[in-house]
């Protein structure tokens, strides 16, 4: 075994199984999902910071020559214990001080997302569940926010382990959630249809469902058969030859003396390809991935005997020799075994009545505030009018006075005897006869 990539096993690989295992998405999600299972994506945040963080404290550790001459004497089984985090006492000092910068960095980013989502919660009137907060920042040692110690390394090699298992089990709900929302939907649309209509899409359900298990035997995956048969039609190679340390080798691929969860799920593909055939292998997308993950999680319990995640060559050989090995038994796919039961998916069509129910609620309060609000503009508007009316009559009042005014200026004033003032019109002087004139 090369121990000069033992940080890589315990840390990076781990990173980049979940990194890849994160990729893979369920498609056509159950609608929005309930407001209370979106928990793994609102801390979306929370965990791309994680990531980072895990993968530059290992950067840092890669670069001490001490630390690294610290793994060459620790065991595997010690070094997923969390055993070996004591070498730490031996990094040099400005590999420390990086470290210690880089967890008060951490410490203060975690400060401000975990202060955005209680701001966002509460605009939005919702509440924090501060257990989910303290959940994603168990990677850190809380007590002592200035120094990086063996504790730290500890929590983050086994916060990593614990979220690939977690993510794992969020996978198989999350496809539990879609397989019950497509048999919903299906039985919504029955609902709808005549009897004739109903009887025929039933009958062409059933056809389609037989159809699917008509299908090619599924090799048990990680059996000698399965393995034989990845050998023959993918390494090119005699069956009659198989070997399995050098089946192990060829498919090794990063020749790290591992064989992690994304190597393990190539040998798979010839297996999935005799259940999801060309033509509707893109409409059983999400079915196809479900496979693969309980085909890789079916090796690894019967080959990872110390649980890290990893097969080792040793692990792998000593597979070889079992009982279980050697058995021909057929895998039993997913079209031939339900992952909900009739209890399950009632429980979830009553969660989405009362999802859509608090939804139509939510929505007639809408529509009534839209009306109100619409109302009162329509009031707006009249007095807007109104006093828009009453301005214009006003301005119209002002502009006739200012004209009749200079009008009045513009006339020429009657002049009154003994005074040099004009009189008006009505007072200028009118020709009068004088008397003995004619």
């Amino acid at each position: 075994m090369v121990w000069g990539k033992a940080l890589a096993q315990c840390g990076l690989v781990l990173l980049s199984l979940w990194l890849c295992i994160q990729s893979v998405p369920i498609t056509n999600r159950t609608k929005e999902k309930l407001d209370e299972e979106e928990e793994p994506s609102q801390n979306a945040g929370i965990r791309l910071h994680y990531q980072r963080y895990l993968q530059e404290v290992l950067e840092y550790l890669e670069e001490d020559p001490h630390f690294r001459e610290k793994l060459k004497t620790v065991n595997m089984d010690d070094l997923m214990a969390c055993k070996f985090s004591k070498g730490l006492d031996f990094v040099h000092h400005s590999v420390r001080t990086k470290l210690d910068e880089l967890k008060r960095e951490e410490m203060n980013r975690l400060r401000m997302l975990v202060r955005a989502k209680i701001a966002a919660e509460t605009d939005k009137g919702g509440t924090v569940d501060h257990r989910v907060l303290l959940k994603y920042s168990e990677y850190l040692n809380h007590m002592n926010p200035e120094k990086f110690e063996a504790e730290d390394l500890d929590r983050l090699l086994q916060t990593t382990l614990k979220n690939l298992e977690d993510f794992d089990k969020e996978h198989h709900e999350e496809f539990k959630r879609y397989e019950m929302m497509k048999e919903h939907e299906r039985r919504e649309r029955l609902k709808n249809m005549n009897e004739e209509d109903r009887k025929k899409a039933e009958q062409d359900y059933e056809e389609m469902k037989k159809k699917r298990a008509e299908h090619p035997k599924v090799n048990h995956p990680g059996s000698e058969d399965q393995l034989k048969e990845v050998w023959e039609n993918e390494d090119g190679l005699d069956p009659q030859d198989f070997n399995p340390k050098t089946f192990f080798k060829l498919h090794d691929t990063n020749e790290d003396g591992f064989l992690d969860g994304n190597e393990i799920e190539a040998f798979f593909t010839k297996e999935l390809e005799k259940v999801y055939s060309t033509e509707d292998r893109e409409a059983h997308m999400a079915e196809m991935e479900e496979e693969r993950l309980l085909m890789r999680e079916h090796v690894m319990n019967e080959m990872d005997t110390n649980k890290d995640r990893l097969v080792s060559l040793s692990e792998f050989m000593a597979a070889s020799k079992k009982e279980e090995f050697m058995k021909n038994d057929e895998w039993e796919s997913l079209e031939s075994k339900p992952v909900y039961t009739e209890e399950d998916l009632r429980n979830f069509e009553l969660k989405l009545a009362e999802q859509e129910n608090s939804i139509s609620q939510k929505s007639a309060e809408l529509q009534k505030q839209r009306e109100e609000l619409e109302r009162k503009q329509e009031e707006l508007d009249a007095q807007r009018k109104t006093i828009q009316e009453a301005v214009e009559g006003m301005e119209r009042l002002k502009a006739q006075s200012k004209n009749d005014e200079v009008k009045r200026e513009g006339e020429p004033a009657p002049v009154v005897p003994g005074n040099n003032q004009p009189l008006p019109p009505s007072h200028q002087q009118q020709d009068v006869p004088v008397p003995g004139h004619s």
